[in-house]
């Protein structure tokens, strides 16, 4: 922060007024609204990756000499590690398109920014394009093989491997390799080299008097126009019905063919390749955002993007990669399922709720608290003996007889829930007397199949036997929801 306010001084011989942080969403870079004693305002972008810096500090510079729709770049630290930019305003094309993403139903206003952002795009792909050191780029610095087997990789490892989908690993692999090949050939099958923006969506345009400016690219490369196009429309979040996107793919289409030569019928064909393509790296993108790291966005965008997933199979995308296509369809089909499950009622309640979950550490993580009160607590059953580690046992989970038997003969789980019952007994009471509503106990092993659901549906069982109080409890990697009433 200080090598910024030293920038901002050097490059204005006075400190700001005022600085405001502003909202980092999914990036780890931050920024700040600097404001002088004037009243204008500029961005200052503290950013944590030298590589990613560079990247962006050279392409805002080209394409702003393009007079492309970009940010302009007002002065850069000694070092690059942090750097001034233009104000474009407070409303981003996402904020803009709020009601109509809401209701499912873009007016008319809403039609034509989303038309001028794709207009824009086409020049920043195609003019942007012109004379481009790619080199200098964030590698890889072309949408290639390796580019493409590594998002699919992420969806495997940040999204797939936290569910309870199993999968052969070779199999998937092979499917994996065959759909990269025929991406890269649609890639390589142009005459003309194109900027891949790559993170284009709604949250990185800005709207200045009107008009849609562009940031966040630095992520670019040199690829295919129909993967941009693919992020747009097929957001998860955005809600664009199949009308909408057509009609926003002829005009997109229409921009690019005043650049280049088109087949526009190819570009529909191969489009749909890039969408089911740029899903999967989503799914990855929220798995890794949402699941590891629990940002509230990802998390509650997730449900989306699988049934746009759900979609795609439907419509037969995936059919020339048949293995992965089963895979995607298992993982849909036990997604949904699961977050279908009303793990969080919303109607009001008279009384106390609680809430009590078993998770695996190893797949879905800690449940997210969607009360709004912030979590609750949370009990390690990883100290105890494991019955999954015995064949008799890997089938069954916590609520099965033998199961059950084998834990409490063991007797290890017995003194650890011991402790758990008089802290929850005390919590109870006490939020009981003081008139609150939701308190949420959560519970995690290994794969939350034996120890976490035997505990989880013993804690709820308990309360629910002591107290006159709803709980439910959600066994979040087995499906399972149970929901106990208060006595009357």
């Amino acid at each position: 922060m200080d090598t910024l306010i030293q920038l901002y001084e050097e490059t204005f011989g006075f400190s700001p007024a005022s600085t405001t942080p502003l909202d980092k969403a999914g990036s780890n870079r931050t920024y700040i609204r600097l404001t002088a004693p004037d009243g204008t305002t500029c961005i200052g972008v503290i950013g944590l990756s030298q590589t990613e810096n560079d990247a962006f500090i050279y392409l805002t510079r080209h394409f702003h000499a393009l007079g492309l729709n970009v940010p302009e770049l007002i002065a850069v630290s000694e070092k690059g590690c942090c750097y001034l930019q233009s104000d474009l305003g407070t409303t981003s094309l996402y904020q803009a398109l709020s009601a109509g993403r809401t209701s499912g139903n873009y007016n008319s206003e809403e039609r034509e920014l989303i038309a001028k952002t794709l207009r824009a795009l086409a020049q920043v792909q195609v003019k942007g394009a012109e004379n481009l050191d790619f080199n200098r780029l964030i590698p890889p610095v072309q949408f290639d093989q390796m580019a493409a087997t590594f998002d699919l990789n992420y969806f495997k490892y940040c999204f797939l491997r936290t569910t309870s989908v199993a999968y052969d690993e070779v199999a998937l692999e092979h499917d994996f390799k065959r759909f990269a090949e025929d991406l890269v050939a649609c890639a390589t099958a142009s005459k003309h080299v194109t900027f891949l923006y790559r993170d284009f969506q709604a949250r990185n345009v800005m709207l200045k008097d009107g008009e849609p400016y562009f940031i966040d690219y630095q992520g670019g490369m040199k690829g295919p126009l129909h993967y941009d196009i693919a992020s747009f429309l097929w957001q998860a979040s955005a809600r664009y019905s199949d009308d909408l996107r057509q009609e926003m793919v002829e005009v997109y289409l229409d921009a690019l063919e005043e650049l280049i030569e088109v087949d526009r019928q190819k570009f529909k064909a191969d489009l749909m390749r890039f969408v089911l393509f740029r899903t999967l790296q989503v799914l990855g993108a929220y798995g890794m955002l949402g699941r590891f790291e629990r940002k509230p966005y990802f998390i509650q965008s997730t449900p989306a993007a699988l049934e746009n997933l759900k979609g795609l199979l439907h419509a037969g995308v995936a059919r020339d990669y048949p293995y992965m296509e089963g895979v995607l369809q298992k993982l849909v089909e036990a997604e949904l399922r699961k977050e279908a499950t009303p793990t969080c009622q919303q109607e009001e309640r008279k009384g106390l709720h609680v809430r009590v979950f078993s998770f695996s550490y190893k797949k879905s993580g800690i449940p997210t608290d969607c009360s709004g009160n912030g979590g609750g607590y949370v009990f390690d059953c990883r100290s105890t003996h494991n019955p999954g580690k015995y064949e008799p046992y890997k089938k069954l989970t916590g609520l099965d007889a033998p199961v059950i038997q084998f834990l409490e003969d063991d007797g290890e789980i017995l003194q650890f829930l011991e402790s758990v019952y008089k802290l929850a007994d005390f919590h109870v009471e006490r939020y009981m007397e003081r008139g609150f509503t939701d308190l949420m106990f959560s519970f995690g092993c290994t794969g939350g199949q034996h120890r976490s659901v035997y505990s989880a549906q013993h804690l709820a069982e308990h309360l629910h036997q002591k107290y006159n109080i709803h709980v439910t409890v959600d066994h979040r990697e087995q499906g399972i929801f149970q929901e106990f009433t208060p006595k009357a």
